[in-house]
């Protein structure tokens, strides 16, 4: 199957969707998210099968000339569509056990009519990624990463009753109008220098002595800054805290997670055509800075939260900081991982620890009806089960040996050391200690802390909201220890 016609396949899902829920009566809106996970599992098993244009059988025409020139299908998009993907069917299990807090502030006297949108529009933003994650060419990524944007203005408002999830939605809105005007002003500069928008061209620009360097730097500085935006790089985080904060739960998971990794993503393919040209070095010396200031922000900035999504929004912006250090190392494989196999293997890592807090997360806010981490007081006490499940999620993100965090740290540093950037590794090393500070912090809420309520917390270990997070959790301690699964799905990855 050509493997164009995934993309095709969940944006006619998502559609689906939309009008079956509006033609469709029924009380309850579960049923649409059913559906779109189903889909979604379906559309993943026909990734691993799927087949790119280099790959098509010999004198039989993979696509038409016009999108072979767009579109890639090779071992770096599959990995990032596998990831679109993932994250996708892991927010919608969040948004079924979130739809009473959905249908509080999004319906009508708290019922479900208005949150059958929700589901659908999660489905057309993986779409959206998938589209990015094979983009050969910065038009087909500009309109790609604009389609996601969009999207994400109305996931993050969506709860319309709520003033913090409008304030959100605003703060969203203004900062990806503002990123959008860097991406498009670099993307001018670069076509002004170069004379294509296509990667391969581009790559041969960025070696030939004649392309004008000034312009073309510049154009390439606007972009690093438009793409910091969106995996929330310091200096242009600031619009993370509150907008996590604000946003329904399940959309903040899709921000921290999809939304990042389609970020990057985008970032390593833009940066690609540079890696060995003359500006490598200037280009890496950028992306180091910028790794310093995200890291040193990110993880001093989480200590004094007293918010839990506002503590995971800084521990978003701080995973970001290692993931730049491991791209700024520039590591071609020759003798180890890659840079981009280093960032695929800390997105995955970061994929599994991250959907599992949102569900420890989920799942307090919607039996207490708050985000603060005093929430989470005497858990120990109130259900024995989540509260070690937390440990293990909170000891991964910390990077605590033997946890899958860890090895996603270790791997950054390795990089770092063999491309001997000596301050950044001491900074990353001051940086991540000091997340062992607030990410403990939760852990002594949990199990030293008195609890607030007496009342356990039920946990219906026979869900599928259950059996997600129990899957998260092992994967945590699984791949902490055999990372084999991984490197499969890396392979080939560049």
């Amino acid at each position: 199957m050509p493997a164009y016609y995934l993309e095709a396949l969940t944006v006619t899902l998502g559609i689906f969707l939309l009008v079956a829920e509006a033609f469709i009566p029924s009380k309850s809106k579960t049923w649409v998210g059913l559906v779109a996970i189903v889909g979604l599992i379906g559309v993943l098993a026909l990734t691993l099968r799927a087949i790119g244009p280099d790959d098509a059988a010999e004198g039989k025409e993979w696509a038409n000339y016009a999108l072979w020139n767009l579109y890639k299908y090779d071992a770096t998009a599959r990995f990032y569509k596998i990831i679109a993907l993932v994250s996708a069917i892991f927010v919608l299990i969040l948004a079924i056990d979130y739809r009473s807090v959905l249908s509080k502030f999004s319906g009508d006297h708290g019922k479900e009519e208005g949150t059958g949108e929700y589901y659908s529009l999660i489905v057309i933003a993986t779409s959206a990624m998938m589209w990015m994650a094979s983009a050969k060419n910065l038009a087909f990524l500009f309109v790609s990463l604009e389609l996601l944007t969009v999207t994400f203005y109305i996931l993050v408002a969506y709860m319309k009753r709520n003033v913090g999830s409008l304030e959100a939605g605003v703060k969203y809105l203004i900062l990806g109008a503002l990123s959008t005007g860097f991406l498009v002003y670099g993307i001018a500069w670069i076509y002004g220098a170069t004379g294509t928008l296509d990667f391969a061209q581009i790559t041969l620009a960025a070696n030939f002595e004649g392309t004008p360097g000034t312009p073309l730097l510049f154009g390439v500085a606007l972009v690093i800054i438009a793409l910091g935006f969106k995996i929330g790089a310091a200096p242009m985080h600031f619009w993370i805290p509150d907008v996590y904060q604000g946003a329904p739960t399940p959309t903040t998971a899709f921000l921290s997670v999809g939304s990042k990794a389609a970020g990057f993503m985008a970032l390593i393919t833009f940066l690609a055509p540079f890696s060995h040209s003359p500006y490598a070095g200037k280009i890496s010396s950028v992306l180091v800075i910028l790794a310093c200031a995200t890291l040193i922000i990110g993880n001093f900035g989480a200590i004094p939260q007293n918010n839990f999504k506002r503590l995971l929004a800084y521990s978003s912006i701080a995973n970001a900081g290692f993931i730049l250090l491991a791209i700024a190392a520039n590591r071609d494989g020759a003798d180890g991982l890659s840079s981009a196999k280093i960032a695929a293997f800390y997105l995955a890592s970061y994929l599994i620890m991250t959907m599992a807090a949102f569900f420890i997360l989920n799942i307090i806010r919607v039996q207490s009806g708050s985000d603060n981490i005093d929430a989470l007081d005497g858990l120990s006490k109130r259900n024995p089960i989540l509260a070690v499940a937390a440990t293990i999620i909170m000891a991964s993100l910390a990077g605590v040996p033997l946890t899958v965090g860890f090895v996603g740290k270790f791997f950054v540093f390795q990089a770092a050391l063999a491309s001997h950037q000596w301050i950044p590794v001491i900074i990353a090393a001051i940086a991540a200690s000091a997340g062992f500070y607030y990410y403990f912090k939760i852990l002594r809420a949990i199990w030293w802390n008195t609890p607030n309520h007496k009342s356990p917390i039920p946990f219906d270990t026979s869900s599928i909201f259950s059996f997600a997070l129990t899957f998260l959790t092992v994967a945590i301690l699984v791949f902490g220890v055999w990372q084999q699964p991984l490197f499969n799905l890396l392979k080939n990855v560049r």
